[in-house]
C-alpha cells in the first residue's frame, strides 16, 4: 500500500509518513497541492492524507480536480477542528474520511487501516490466500499453520503480488510499489526478495512464477487448495 502526504507542515508530514512506514505502508510526502497533483500523474498511489489548508491551491480544489478525472485513490482529508463546513465539502467532494488537527498517532493508523480494507473489499484485518495468512494490522503471518517471518521488503512485495494476483509485475513495478522516494532498491534486490519468498511458500504449495523478459506473477491457488 502506497500514501502520499500532502501537508506543507514539514514536521507533520515526516512525523506521519514515519509514523506509516513504521506500520508497513511505503509513504512519500510533498508539501503543496500542485506537486501532489505531478506526484499522482507520474505514479501510482493507493491513498491521500491531504491537508485541507495549503498555500496556493488547497486541498478541496485538488480533490475536486482528481475527482474529475475520475482518480479512485482514497483520500483521507486532514482538517482544522473547527472547520464543518470544509468536512462536509470535502465529504461532497469525495473525499473517503476526514482526520481533525490535532489527532492521535493511533486514530490517524486506525482509520488509515480502514481504508486499506474497504479498498481491498475486506470486513477484517486478515488476508488468506490458501494456507497462507495475513494479518496485516498485526503485520504477522502464518502458512500452514505455523508463524511466518517476513522482513518488511518480503512483507511488501507480498502483499504486492496478492493484490495483483495472476498479472504479471515488471521487477520496475515493484520497486515503485515498495520503496519510498527517499529509499533505494534495485532491480536485483527484488531477485534476491522474490527467491526468498519462494524459499518460503513454495514448500506449501504457493508459487511466484517468473515470466522471463516480464516480471514475476503469483498464480492462483487450484480451487481444491482455496480456503472454504
Amino acid at each position: 500500500m502506497r500514501i502520499l502526504i500532502v501537508e506543507d507542515d514539514p514536521l507533520l508530514a515526516d512525523g506521519v509518513a514515519q509514523l506509516l512506514r513504521g506500520a508497513g505502508f511505503t509513504a512519500d510526502f510533498v508539501g503543496s497541492a500542485e506537486l501532489a497533483e505531478a506526484a499522482v500523474a507520474a505514479e501510482k498511489f493507493d491513498l491521500m492524507v491531504l491537508d485541507i489548508g495549503l498555500p496556493g491551491m488547497d486541498g478541496l480544489e485538488l480533490l475536486s480536480r482528481l475527482r474529475a478525472r475520475h482518480n479512485p485513490i482514497h483520500v483521507l482529508m486532514l482538517t482544522a477542528r473547527d472547520a464543518l463546513n470544509e468536512r462536509v465539502r470535502g465529504l461532497n467532494l469525495g473525499a473517503d474520511d476526514y482526520l481533525t488537527k490535532p489527532f492521535a498517532a493511533v486514530e490517524l493508523l486506525a482509520r488509515v487501516n480502514a481504508l486499506v480494507r474497504r479498498s481491498r473489499g475486506q470486513s477484517g484485518q486478515r488476508r488468506e490466500f490458501g494456507p497462507l495468512v495475513l494479518d496485516e494490522e498485526a503485520h504477522r503471518a502464518w502458512l500452514s499453520g505455523q508463524p511466518l517471518e517476513l522482513p518488511q521488503r518480503e512483507w511488501a512485495i507480498l502483499q504486492f503480488l496478492l493484490d495483483n494476483l495472476e498479472r504479471v509485475l515488471s521487477k520496475e513495478r515493484i520497486v515503485a510499489a515498495v520503496c519510498s522516494w527517499d529509499k533505494d532498491m534495485s532491480e536485483n534486490a527484488v531477485e534476491v526478495y522474490v527467491s526468498r519468498l519462494r524459499a518460503k511458500l513454495e514448500p506449501a504449495g504457493i508459487r511466484i512464477r517468473t515470466v522471463r523478459g516480464l516480471g514475476y506473477m503469483l498464480e492462483d491457488l487450484p480451487h481444491d487448495a482455496k480456503p472454504a
